[in-house]
């Protein structure tokens, strides 16, 4: 039976329909440059959504500025401005020309005549029910804003510009310090505020990406007579900078730094209590730093002006680059230091190369290493297969521990000052540790416990620090946190946790932060010697403020003792002034004679010359006296003087003053020449 006109044969293939298999396409070997694995795992660095690369981008270019300042010894003054750029600006700043809306529903905040209906119904109900119970006296919750609704495509952008006193930038070098992904000068072994060594350059693949426009920068070195200005984006895909504009300028003011400025979409709304505190902590462990951050908008109700005033000119020495110990280093590292020593043998790498290895340990361990290797040999003739031998004879062997000399903690002296500047709290102690081993590398905790103060609220308040910068996310997890909320028992100190207002200040430095997550928000909980030695510089704070506490009780108690015995002066001097009348008065009969200091007393009272005010006077005086008595006591335990106090005037430092600094962890004497 046929259907639709005749069979085709079996034989012949189907018109249309090729039997032949398709080729799979050939695999083509890509790769991609460091700029662009960032650009697309933006969230590793800090700029996971709009609120947070602004957070990001200040965070980067502040911490940028102060390594700056700090590298020429020069104390830091940064100023840090947001700049609201509305949607008109932004526009013509790239020649963009505004369109109106032609068809509305295309748009994601468009609104049919049913959802506006039924919002306004809701909102009217919603000021019914308000209205009803403030006209029955009640106190009913405030109405929630109406919240506008904002399409995707609309975005908030902010000319970030920081300037500072540092270093600056050589001229050449500028295309490359920006426009180049992990290309930079803090790339050794030494502590860093850094987490990734991106620095501005993550700021830059950002604007890239959110606003396409360049970045500008203007820098000088000390002596320079010009100002370099560089204006340049950064090939993401090529990872190479894209320079538009580079010349020298008159620098007319001698100025040395550098001024970078930036145009990014941002969330300012979202992130301004962030980036503010940010600022604040960064004043408490920098207080040798001058900051002034400026938020600007054309809205003059939402500018912002906040300085954080220098409150010392003491700054900790700069950290130093070290070598790398034995016990902290792998099968690449390794290699890598034997292709770029310049030692010839075996021996004098091992000298040369790590730290703590002096040349008799180092032929002990080639002894040990077994009978192919001696010390003499060509270092660079080393085999794969002797190469892990050495790796695994450095992590049997003991070797001792790397001092803590290339680091740089903040000091007691600038952790208290910051701490007292910035949050005004009436006790402080601080403690700073020696230096400790994790893995091969040096770390020192630092810590301070205030209580009270301003702006702090009931409770625990936690502050964290990492090689000096603030940490502000993921706290929860933190070897800080964890320690204060678990570990410290916090009533033993006469501290009350849930009372109190409780400031928690940890500083750890090292030339290896054990962060935990992508984002290097936080330290983990798991390396127990930095939690034994975070949970032992609390605890020695608490020990220094529980003195404080037990000798303020005691003078609330002498206080109070004083108190009550005042207040039971003019009871006592009446009783006692009517039994002495009475005894006059029986005196004077001739009933009972007295003789002696009595009969003279009693003469007195009888003559009224010891009266009631009399004896109110004087027991009153005598207990100001025990008073007195027992604060001199108090005060000599304390270590007070009992002497005098005179007033002292100190005139200011002029630049041309010649001083020398004994510093000591609590205070700086400073004798001037």
């Amino acid at each position: 039976m046929e259907i639709g006109g005749g069979s085709e044969s079996p034989d012949e293939p189907k018109k249309g329909k090729s039997k032949t298999p398709r080729k799979p396409k050939e695999s083509i070997l890509k790769q991609k440059s460091p700029a662009e694995f960032f650009a697309e795992n933006k969230n590793i660095a800090g700029f996971d959504n709009p609120g947070k690369s602004l957070y990001t981008t200040v965070r980067e270019l502040v911490e940028n500025s102060l390594d700056s300042a700090e590298s020429i010894s020069e104390l830091p003054v940064v100023e840090i401005t947001i700049e609201e750029i509305l949607k008109t600006k932004f526009n013509s700043m790239i020649g963009l020309v505004d369109r109106e809306r032609v068809d509305a529903e295309l748009y994601d905040d468009y609104e049919t005549a049913k959802a506006r209906e039924k919002r306004l119904a809701k909102e009217a109900r919603a000021q019914e029910i308000q209205a009803k119970n403030a006209s029955l006296g009640k106190k009913g919750r405030e109405p929630a804003a109406s919240k506008g609704m904002k399409g995707r495509g609309e975005a908030s952008f902010y000319r970030v510009t920081c300037r500072d006193n540092g270093r600056g930038m050589p001229h050449d070098d500028i295309p490359n310090m920006f426009g180049r992904v992990l290309s930079g000068t803090k790339y050794g072994l030494k502590q860093t505020r850094g987490k990734f060594g991106l620095g501005a350059k993550m700021a830059l693949i950002w604007s890239k990406m959110s606003t396409g426009l360049p970045i500008e920068i203007s820098s000088s070195m000390k002596g320079q007579n010009y100002t370099s200005f560089c204006r340049l984006d950064i090939d993401i895909h090529r990872n190479i900078p894209h320079v538009h504009v580079q010349e020298k300028r008159d620098n007319k003011d001698l100025w040395h730094g550098a001024e970078i400025q930036v145009v990014i979409e941002g969330n300012w709304t979202t992130y301004r209590s962030k980036i503010l505190y940010y600022m604040r902590q960064m004043a408490v462990i920098t207080p040798y730093a001058q900051f002034l951050f400026k938020f600007v908008s054309d809205t003059p109700d939402k500018n912002i002006t906040i300085r954080f005033s220098r409150r010392t000119d003491v700054m900790p020495p700069v950290p130093q680059e070290t070598k790398h110990h034995p016990s902290a280093v792998d099968l690449l590292l390794i290699k890598r230091l034997i292709a770029e020593t310049a030692k010839q043998s075996l021996l004098q790498f091992l000298q040369h190369e790590f730290v703590n290895l002096g040349k008799s340990y180092a032929e002990r361990l080639i002894g040990e290493m077994g009978p192919e290797f001696c010390p003499k040999m060509s270092v660079k003739s080393l085999t794969s297969q002797q190469i892990v031998r050495i790796h695994q004879l450095f992590r049997q062997a003991k070797f001792d521990d790397p001092s803590g000399d290339c680091l740089s903690p903040a000091g007691e002296y600038n952790l208290r000052l910051g701490i007292i500047k910035e949050l005004h709290p009436d006790m402080v102690a601080t403690y700073s540790g020696s230096a400790q081993v994790f893995e091969g590398h040096p770390f020192i905790v630092e810590a301070g416990v205030s209580i009270g103060g301003k702006d702090v609220k009931q409770g625990l308040n936690i502050f964290r620090f990492a090689n000096r910068i603030p940490l502000l996310f993921e706290q929860g997890a933190d070897v800080v946190t964890r320690t204060a909320l678990k570990r410290i028992n916090w009533s033993s100190y006469k501290i009350n946790q849930t009372q109190d207002k409780i400031g928690v200040f940890v500083s750890i430095v090292s030339t290896k932060i054990p962060f935990k997550g992508t984002g290097k928000e936080y330290i983990g909980d798991d390396i127990s010697e930095i939690a034994s030695a975070v949970k032992s510089a609390i605890q020695q704070c608490c020990i220094q403020l529980k003195s404080k506490i037990v000798k303020k009780i005691q003078a609330r108690e002498q206080q109070e003792r004083k108190r009550n015995l005042s207040r039971y002066i003019p009871d006592a001097t009446n009783a006692v002034y009517n039994v002495l009348k009475e005894m006059a008065h029986v005196h004077a009969s001739k009933k009972k004679r007295h003789d002696g200091e009595n009969a003279e007393i009693l003469s007195k009272v009888s003559a009224r010359v010891i009266t009631n005010e009399t004896l109110r006077d004087k027991l009153a005086q005598h207990v100001e006296q025990v008073d007195h008595e027992m604060a001199m006591e108090y005060a000599t335990q304390s270590g007070a003087s009992a002497e005098s106090k005179e007033e002292i005037y100190i005139q200011s430092l002029d630049a041309t003053d010649n001083f020398t600094d004994f510093k000591s962890p609590l205070f700086v004497f400073r004798l001037v020449h």
